[in-house]
């Protein structure tokens, strides 16, 4: 058992001084002397310390504070159902994923395909262009050639 002395049971109960002289001399409070100092046992007496009409409150408030069993039952199928209702949105929402998945997959697929399509056909002209420059080459030589036999035989 701890004893206080005044001024620590003064700050533990928020009592002033006066009103803990009061209560030990009408023998509310446990006390002792030690040393020319008084002593108070805190765990006796405090039934005389908290007001009547606290104690009144608070016997009210816990009455009222009780909770009927119905309101429980209601309120636990209120979390499960509202539980489930998350549950199920969970469920559209990766349903809903998937199927954008997939669709993102096949646009990948069909962009992958146009993408090997234009590469083939990059591959194509590019062949076409080698063609047309070999060509326009050989025709700037024989044109060169013609020219020069045209302007061999002018001079002759």
């Amino acid at each position: 058992m701890k004893w206080m002395s005044d001024d620590e049971y003064s700050e533990l109960t928020g009592l002033e001084l006066s009103a803990i002289d009061d209560l030990c001399e009408r023998g509310k409070l446990t006390v002792k002397v030690e040393d020319g100092i008084r002593m108070i046992d805190p765990s006796k007496g405090t039934s005389d310390v908290v007001p009547a009409t606290l104690r009144e409150l608070s016997r009210r408030n816990t009455h009222e504070m009780l909770v009927q069993p119905q309101f429980v039952e209601k309120t636990i199928g209120t979390i499960i159902n509202l539980h489930e209702k998350v549950l199920d949105a969970k469920d559209e929402t990766l349903a809903a994923v998937r199927v954008e998945n997939e669709f993102l997959r096949e646009a990948l697929g069909s962009l992958q395909e146009l993408y090997d399509e234009d590469r083939v056909t990059i591959h194509t002209l590019q062949e076409q262009l080698k063609l047309s420059q070999q060509e326009v080459e050989f025709m700037r030589r024989k044109y060169k050639l013609m020219w020069n036999k045209a302007i061999e035989e002018h001079t002759n």
